[in-house]
């Protein structure tokens, strides 16, 4: 390669550089939460499009260019750094455990509040349905029932009033020692 190609590849890149080595660091950081490997990520960057351009490459815009190598940087750093990390965890006697007790309890009331769904009165026993078991919208509902937006947003209101009565009632009933 020519001089003069390698000269002219050196002030396009500083001058990139100057341009967009802070918008380039701040992208890198946000995506990896370290400093130092931000700063790797984006001299890297910058190693790479220096290499794409004393090849002979073309860059119609610098700045897409370089957060194209970036992005694809970082995710090679999240590719190395999560088999690594998980290996040394092994390693080190890590045995990973779930705690799906909070979920286990959230379906149960969601399943209790389904079924004290028909314990409610015939007109927001229907919206309720419609909305939190059918998962319709405002709009679907009024379609369907020809009543306006508003009147169904105020059965709903009223109907879940009644569900967490409901399901209070239900809670401190079932809760009390026999």
């Amino acid at each position: 390669m020519p001089p003069y190609q390698v000269l002219e590849s050196n002030l396009i890149l500083t001058a990139a550089y100057n341009d967009y080595r802070r918008e380039l660091g701040a992208h890198a950081f946000f995506k990896v939460r370290d400093q130092l490997t931000s700063q790797d990520l984006v001299q890297d960057t910058f190693i790479k499009t220096w290499h794409y351009l004393v090849r002979g490459g073309r860059i119609d815009t610098m700045k897409a260019f370089l957060f194209h190598v970036l992005n694809h940087l970082i995710i090679d750093e999240y590719r190395k750094r999560k088999v690594s990390s998980l290996e040394v965890l092994l390693e080190e006697g890590f045995e990973p455990w779930v705690d799906n007790s909070e979920r286990l309890f959230n379906v149960l009331d969601g399943q209790a509040a389904f079924l004290l769904i028909e314990l409610l009165p015939p007109n927001y026993k229907k919206v309720t349905h419609m909305r939190y078991v059918q998962g319709l919208s405002l709009q679907e509902m009024s379609l369907i029932t020809g009543q306006s937006k508003n009147s169904i947003a105020v059965q709903l209101h009223r109907g879940l009033e009644k569900l967490k009565l409901l399901y209070t009632r239900t809670q401190f009933t079932t809760s009390t020692p026999q």
